[in-house]
């Protein structure tokens, strides 16, 4: 354990204490480098054009990914050339709660007509296809639109008990309610280089 770097030790009658000098409020020998609470201590994740070749030389495993606007980005490389570049894709855990927020909204829809339903549906799936329609994440978009599917004959089955929707029967319903998705946004090298002429 590395010791953070200027920590005061005070003393009383009674007790004794060790603190961090960043505030962090750890005491000194348990404010490593790598605690959370110590502002000193904190650094992003090692990410980036070299990140995978020095990592590879330490023998650590892949770069390190992270969160951010909705996307969990990750090194990867373009189809052509070999090149480095960003990746993203939806983040599963928002992509799951995104999902159980249609299915409640959707129970309490239940006794609606499948055309009000289905205009709602289309209103959310499209926003959703559009927001996250980047490229690197086709099979996340395709999932999320089986999905909603799946929920929406999920829930105009258990409207009734006598009768059951056969799916070849919902499949025209949805693909006229639901958008299919598409990749709507460029690449992160092309969307640079229009902005930025070299």
């Amino acid at each position: 354990m590395m010791p953070c770097w200027g920590f005061s030790i005070g003393r009383t009658r009674k007790h004794s204490w060790s603190s961090c000098g960043s505030g962090c409020g750890s005491s000194g020998w348990n404010c490593t480098r790598r605690k959370r609470g110590c502002p000193r201590n904190q650094r992003g994740p090692r990410f980036g054009r070299f990140a995978e070749d020095r990592r590879k030389r330490k023998r650590e495993g892949k770069p390190e990914t992270f969160d951010f606007l909705g996307f969990t980005h990750f090194s990867g490389k373009t189809r052509k050339g070999n090149r480095f570049t960003v990746r993203r894709q939806t983040i599963k855990k928002r992509l799951r709660g995104t999902l159980q927020e249609i299915r409640q909204e959707l129970r309490k829809r239940w006794h609606e007509a499948i055309a009000e339903t289905g205009k709602w549906l289309r209103s959310v799936v499209q926003g959703y296809l559009t927001y996250h329609a980047v490229p690197g994440n086709f099979a996340a978009l395709q999932t999320f639109r089986r999905e909603v599917a799946r929920l929406w004959l999920e829930a105009l089955r258990r409207r009734s008990q006598r009768d059951r929707l056969p799916w070849e029967k919902f499949s025209s319903i949805i693909d006229r309610y639901l958008p299919l998705p598409r990749i709507l946004q460029p690449e992160p090298g092309v969307r640079f280089d229009a902005n930025q002429p070299r």
